[in-house]
């Protein structure tokens, strides 16, 4: 699929001369920074060298004392509460950060609660609600989900059961009647950062509450390996104090004991080298999301709080048992949805896809509307039936905002919520087609030309003979990369291959790269075999490109991770 280049726009010359002379760098590297809106000693120092010290105080989120004083309360009292949590990598990872936590206080009057995705859907549900009454839980501490539940807590108040809300998502303008909600997204919370993932307004959470009780932080510190885990697996900005905590998780991950849980997630996805944002994503989050989305979610949490090697190992192998069911459906599903496009004249030439079939996997749609993406590069939905309702998930694409194009459709909606790129949704299923044409009609309204076309952001152009230890060095030092501080991506012109070029397992490129003849890179391109016949030539091409370590038999070389490749 072909992709547009857009080179970021030069930042101001002053601001860039002045992190040249504050910081001793050269000028491609203070623009990159400077593009990042870091123009100032004080923020490169801030940015370079995350502090656990700038996280700000937890009681500036609205509600929280609040919540710490009920918490403290069901302490005194000796309540039973239950830590409730969304079935995804984010609600799974933030219900073992705060039962985890939590456990040593209350012991044995504490307990989990994952909602069967099949049986009782997303987020707070009245069967959970019953549970709890029925097994003597006086609150519930809800992660990742529980700030549009208005209904289902107005129900458990009738059972005379708490609960305090800690969400990220954007509430509507009624809030549930909850003791405490914590949503830095509320629009009366002066929180200054607003892209906590779930699992970070649960470390929040506990964060104040050590602060009101006086206990060390430092065992809650010791967590900071799952909050990195949900920030990258939930796709949240790495920025402001979201970078603070990935920046020490992962700094638990490499240099930390691993949990036993993650070590064997690392051994079973084959992670040999140092853990990332990307190795997270890829290797630790579809395995984790697998039991979710192919059976019971408690399983995950189970894996992220194993106390021993062996009880982690049966653990994994049983979620990758779930993986290994996940990816056949994905790969079915996948096939059959983009022959149900590429059959039909008006799906083809849409601008957007919608498509239903009732006996479609409910725990992969969101993976296969991703996959459309891919090939349609257009906002996708794909819809299945389960419980007698239509219901799935959303994807979009660069710059679309798909949760505002839903809420347009929703008095057609049993239920939605969702974030700019990613959104669930319920319907009855006889509203499909009247909500299929008012999508396609909302996106034809609102969708710019060059949104229909896959972009690759470059930083700036470089010549190859700028790419020296020091400078990557540096580049590295910009780590975690992730949205909204995503790893530069640089430019080349008229490079060309010295002869090693070869096609790599079915559609890969190994390269070796040089524009002068004297400095040479070698390269990756994953799916870009196409290109190996003119390449193979000697005709000369432009790449854009990633710079990156590559581990090959003990030794550490540089490498170009190509993005896209351009012939004149």
């Amino acid at each position: 699929m072909q992709k547009r280049w857009v080179v970021k726009d030069a930042p101001d010359a002053a601001k860039v001369q002045k992190i040249v002379d504050s910081l001793n760098i050269g000028a491609t590297l203070a623009a990159i920074l400077c593009q990042r809106d870091i123009c100032t000693f004080d923020e490169a120092k801030a940015f370079f060298r995350p502090s656990l010290e700038d996280l700000h105080d937890p009681f500036l989120l609205k509600d929280m004392d609040r919540a710490v004083n009920r918490l403290v309360e069901a302490l005194r009292q000796q309540e039973r509460i239950l830590i409730y949590g969304d079935y995804d990598v984010d609600g799974t990872t933030s219900v073992a950060l705060v039962y985890g936590f939590l456990q040593s206080y209350f012991q044995d009057r504490i307990e989990y609660y994952i909602p069967d995705r099949y049986a009782e859907g997303y987020g707070i549900s009245f069967q959970g609600i019953d549970w709890a009454q029925e097994n003597g839980y006086s609150l519930i501490i809800s992660l990742d989900c529980g700030v549009k539940s208005i209904d289902k807590i107005a129900y458990a108040n009738t059972k005379g059961i708490d609960f305090i809300i800690c969400d990220h998502h954007l509430p509507d303008d009624e809030l549930p009647q909850a003791v405490a909600v914590l949503d830095a997204k509320r629009a009366d919370c002066p929180y200054p950062y607003k892209e906590l993932a779930g699992c970070g307004v649960g470390f929040k959470f506990m964060q104040a509450f050590c602060q009101h009780q006086g206990i060390n932080e430092e065992p809650l510190f010791e967590l900071l390996d799952l909050v990195v885990v949900s920030i990258a697996a939930d796709i949240v900005p790495i920025t402001g104090e979201n970078r603070i905590l990935a920046y020490h998780g992962l700094q638990r991950l490499n240099n930390g004991v691993l949990r036993p849980g993650l070590q064997a997630l690392k051994e079973l996805a084959e992670l040999r080298s140092e853990l990332d944002i990307t190795q997270i994503v890829f290797g630790f989050a579809p395995r984790i999301n697998a039991a979710g989305r192919m059976g019971d979610a408690k399983r995950s949490v189970a894996m992220l709080l194993a106390k021993t090697k062996e009880e982690a190992d049966e653990m994994v192998k049983k979620i990758n048992v779930s993986n290994s069911e996940r990816r056949g459906h994905d790969t079915s599903i996948t096939k059959e949805a983009l022959q149900m496009i590429e059959e039909d004249d008006f799906l083809r030439s849409a601008r957007s896809t919608v498509l239903f079939k009732e006996n479609w996997h409910k725990g992969v749609v969101g993976i296969v509307a991703s996959r459309c993406i891919e090939k349609y590069y257009r906002p996708t939905i794909i819809l299945t039936e389960s419980n007698g309702k239509a219901t799935g998930s959303a994807r979009s694409v660069h710059g679309f905002d798909v949760h505002q194009a839903i809420v347009a459709c929703a008095d057609l909606l049993d239920q939605f919520g969702g974030h700019m790129y990613a959104a669930g949704l319920t319907l009855p299923v006889e509203n499909v087609p009247a909500f299929r044409a008012r999508f396609e009609q909302i996106v034809v309204n609102t969708i710019l030309e060059e949104q229909l076309v896959p972009m690759v952001e470059i930083d700036m152009p470089l010549e190859l003979s700028q790419i020296r230890p020091n400078f990557f060095n540096i580049l590295k030092q910009m780590e975690p990369f992730g949205p909204g501080n995503m790893a530069p991506v640089f430019m080349s012109t008229c490079v060309y291959d010295t002869g090693s070029a070869r096609v790599v397992g079915d559609a890969h490129l190994k390269l070796r790269l040089t524009q002068d003849g004297e400095t040479f890179f070698d390269a990756i391109a994953f799916g870009m075999a196409e290109y190996y016949p003119r390449i193979q030539k000697g005709i000369p091409f432009d790449v854009c490109y990633c710079v990156e370590e590559n581990v090959f038999r003990g030794t550490t070389t540089l490498q170009l991770r190509i993005k896209d490749i351009r012939f004149a």
